[in-house]
């Protein structure tokens, strides 16, 4: 298996493990295989989900040198739950479980882990730059911390994450330095990738969802928890995704690519309405991300489109695969209140952007929708809402309890160095 430039789909061919460790392709563009594999026959989900993880992933790094040891750093990476909460069909995948409480632990980890295993073999270190609108910078900064070979740099847009996020970014030492940047994310974002285009910096490399090792672990979940909804339900289902930067969204296409049972995939935007936007007029028109209570999905500029517009070629095509509704602050907090005051539930407000989706387009359809962060990490536009204290899962009251510590920065990337 190759993996090709979005840009230059003619141009050189990379291997899995040097397309991860340089995270962005020579030329600016995205890496993306140069086919999507179908699942193996021999997948199953009998063993666990590591082992369901290792048997998604091994197709893309047939041949790679990786190969033998993608089990164990499956096995490394993916130590803890996976849940689905059942409600009839209309179900909610939740993804809060890892170590920062949020979906990003699981491509934060599996490149923390691949990384380390590949830099130890040649002895060499590397920098790791990441932009982070709320829930990235956290993962990835535990994920990597204190792993060899492997220093982190993360940037933060001020007065555009939580505080409890913020303390998640900035509580660790050693390998690890927070940078809290005078602009938004989309700046963050056009730091890094200036970064890389910069010939005079070497050893750097990406922990956002434009490396592969962040997005192909991110196929997984999607592949698992739509089996075990047909397996329940004898349907497949609807899967309604938070979507910011569209990376978690990318990994649900490859995985119905792959052949996981998946009817349809919906993007649940915020305020930021790029994607409704592209879909309602067939002009595609990046912009200056607006703040929303659903803080990490403050994109204007989504990196991953480059990959859905890689597998989606023509606006017909893309229109016919894509479908997204943008949801206000307003109709956020609604969701909340109704879906705590109905059922007892709680959910964080990028969840709510996804339920009210759900609740207002298809709510007789078979349905997952995707939980992408603990509520608790969110105490103060949930608890106000619901009128009630949301208990802190103990790996994220650990992390908040830190000192925290960041450097504020300009929007020059040659600050960061």
């Amino acid at each position: 298996m190759y993996f090709v430039s979005t840009r230059s789909k003619d141009g050189d061919r990379f291997s899995a493990s040097d397309a991860i460790m340089k995270g962005l392709a020579p030329d600016g563009g995205l890496f993306v295989p140069e086919r999507i594999p179908q699942l193996p026959a021999s997948f199953t989900m009998q063993h666990g989900y590591a082992y369901a993880a290792y048997e998604v992933l091994k197709p893309y790094f047939e041949g790679d040198e990786a190969e033998s040891d993608l089990l164990t750093i499956c096995e490394k990476a993916f130590n803890f739950p996976v849940s689905i909460h059942k409600n009839d069909g209309k179900d909610t995948l939740e993804l809060y479980y890892g170590p920062t409480s949020a979906f990003k632990d699981f491509g934060a980890r599996f490149l923390a882990y691949f990384m380390e295993n590949k830099l130890k073999k040649t002895n060499e270190d590397l920098t790791v730059l990441v932009a982070t609108s709320g829930d990235t910078g956290g993962a990835v900064a535990s994920a990597f911390y204190n792993r060899e070979h492997l220093r982190v740099k993360v940037l933060f847009p001020k007065d555009g994450v939580s505080d409890r996020q913020m303390r998640q970014l900035t509580c660790l030492d050693n390998n690890v330095e927070a940078f809290e940047v005078d602009g938004t994310f989309d700046d963050c974002q056009k730091m890094v990738k200036d970064a890389f285009m910069d010939e005079s910096l070497k050893g750097l490399t990406s922990a956002n969802s434009i490396n592969l090792g962040r997005l192909l672990p991110q196929v997984v979940y999607y592949v698992w928890a739509s089996f075990i909804y047909k397996a329940r339900y004898k349907k497949e289902p609807i899967v309604i995704i938070p979507s910011g930067n569209v990376g978690n969204a990318t990994g649900a296409f490859w995985a119905k690519a792959m052949g996981a049972p998946i009817k349809r995939i919906e993007l649940a935007l915020n305020a930021n309405r790029t994607i409704v936007d592209y879909l309602d007029s067939g002009v595609y028109k990046p912009r200056r991300s607006c703040h929303t209570l659903a803080n990490a999905m403050d994109v204007g500029a989504p990196s991953n489109m480059e990959r859905l517009f890689d597998l989606f070629k023509t606006y017909d095509e893309f229109k016919a695969n894509v479908s997204s509704h943008s949801v206000d602050d307003y109709k956020i907090r609604t969701t909340i209140k109704d879906t705590y005051d109905e059922t007892g539930y709680v959910i964080c407000p990028h969840t709510a952007c996804a339920e009210y989706v759900r609740r207002t387009y298809y709510k007789d359809e078979p349905t997952i929708v995707v939980a992408t962060a603990h509520p608790a990490k969110f105490e103060s536009i949930v608890e106000p809402i619901i009128e009630k204290e949301v208990p802190i899962p103990e790996n994220l009251y650990d992390m908040i309890s830190r000192d925290c510590s960041y450097t504020q920065i300009g929007v020059n990337y040659k600050d960061l160095f």
